[in-house]
């Protein structure tokens, strides 16, 4: 299977220095631009991946393609609440075909 992401907006989720659940929520509000009224829970993040009516203008019409980076060390202290952010994320990608999250890998390595 193959998919054309190009046209795609794409927006960078940086993880970097994320220590706990309060922090991601704080980081996608921030990356997506999200309204004051983001609940910053894991329906409010659900709710907020599958409506287009919160997403950047032009990822309406073309997409969006979310990009977590640097999101290993997150997952690694907080394996519990990196299980449920996969989940949403696959699950706000069921639910909106305009809509995908890629998972960046590397940055992990020591000097």
């Amino acid at each position: 299977m193959s998919e054309d992401l190009v046209d795609r907006v794409a927006v960078t989720l940086d993880l970097e220095g994320v220590r706990d659940k309060a922090g991601l929520m704080d980081r996608v509000a921030t990356a997506l631009d999200l309204p004051d009224w983001f609940g910053r829970n894991w329906d409010a993040l659900l709710d907020s991946l599958s409506d287009t009516g919160v997403w950047p203008p032009a990822a309406v019409e073309r997409g969006l393609l979310l990009v977590v980076r640097n999101w290993q060390p997150f997952a690694e202290l907080n394996g519990q609440e990196w299980r449920i952010a996969r989940e949403v994320f696959s699950e706000a990608v069921d639910r909106t075909s305009f809509l995908d999250v890629v998972l960046a890998l590397g940055g992990t390595s020591e000097p």
